[in-house]
């Protein structure tokens, strides 16, 4: 696929939404723009999406381009939209949230030290996603068998300790988000986006052992789907 046809109009603005607004949401809805703890999950989301997709480009420039355009692929489930869809929403709504309760000042009070655990597990849950990327030259962004990519089972890197550790990042960052901005009320939010991570984790993978050869033996060796020795 060529550039031109990977840097579309459409691609941009959708980049430009979720990968600057929706960090930087927060900040926005709050007005209050000392908050440091914001601008440090800004910083974090930002940089992190620029960094692992900066690294995928050297080691799997294919896989920019399947992620680019996973939404228009007709071989995705039908289920895994709606699951994106609630994850996203949520997520958003969960850092809406936790601007609003800022910007109404009843927010805890927090010690720095809980605020600096939580930055931790963030920029770790970046960290793991970022490697299981770049481990993985099919890790699309919608669940299809990708046929048409020559796909096979992954076990090296992260995925020989979890089949899923994309996911199993992303669960530490909605985890820890509301630690980090002292949002209780971003819990509820959170909880459906975790909520639609288990379920899409869940049928990702019963999708895999059904329909990728290899994956079902891998999976009797790797038995963890996100936390090991839990699930």
């Amino acid at each position: 696929m060529t550039r031109e046809r990977l840097l579309t109009p459409r691609l941009v603005l959708q980049v430009l939404l979720a990968v600057v607004a929706l960090p930087l949401l927060p900040l926005l809805v709050s007005g209050d723009w000392r908050w440091w703890q914001a601008w440090a999950y800004a910083a974090v989301s930002i940089g992190g999406f620029a960094l692992s997709r900066g690294l995928v480009a050297r080691s799997h420039p294919d896989l920019l381009a399947e992620r680019a355009h996973s939404l228009q692929k007709q071989d995705a489930k039908p289920w895994d939209g709606p699951l994106l869809l609630t994850m996203t929403l949520a997520a958003a709504l969960a850092l809406a949230v936790a601007g609003v309760e800022r910007r109404v000042a009843t927010a805890p009070a927090l010690g720095w030290p809980l605020h600096a655990l939580a930055l931790a597990g963030i920029v770790g849950g970046y960290t793991l996603g970022a490697w299981a990327m770049l481990a993985n030259r099919f890790f699309s962004g919608t669940v299809r068998i990708q046929a048409d990519r020559g796909q096979r089972v992954i076990s090296s890197g992260p995925y020989a300790w979890v089949r899923h550790p994309g996911y199993a990042g992303a669960l530490l960052t909605y985890l820890l988000t509301p630690l980090l901005l002292a949002s209780p009320w971003a819990l509820a939010p959170t909880a459906l986006a975790i909520a639609a991570l288990l379920v899409r984790t869940a049928r990702e993978d019963a999708t895999l052992q059904a329909e990728l050869p290899g994956y079902a033996d891998y999976a009797t060796h790797v038995r963890y789907r996100l936390l090991p020795g839990a699930w």
